[in-house]
């Protein structure tokens, strides 16, 4: 499952969660930014039940994109405990992700 995260829900589904946080930044404008969402969608369905799977429109919640400094997109953000240890721009490859998930299970 997907959460459609906003700048006012980010602490409260990303930080504060005590599971992995993948959280993606996108537009509805980007050809990109739809590839990445689903291949988001596509990861969230095996690991559901261990990470907490996001995505959040910069074109309706900028701050927290400024906030991370998210300048291009699509940009997928790994959090665990609050804490950012991943970060990729552009469109990245499933097993990349999932390797990256992996690392922080």
């Amino acid at each position: 499952m997907i959460l459609e995260i906003t700048d006012s829900s980010f602490e409260v589904q990303v930080l504060d969660s005590k599971k992995t946080a993948v959280v993606c930044f996108w537009s509805t404008k980007s050809k990109p930014s739809t590839i990445t969402r689903s291949i988001i969608e596509e990861i969230s369905i095996e690991y559901d039940s261990k990470t907490v799977f996001g995505c959040i429109n910069i074109d309706e919640n900028k701050e927290q994109a400024s906030k991370y400094g998210i300048k291009n997109i699509p940009a997928v953000l790994i959090f665990k405990n609050g804490k950012l240890f991943v970060r990729s721009v552009g469109v990245v490859p499933k097993k990349t992700y999932i390797e990256d998930i992996q690392t922080l299970l």
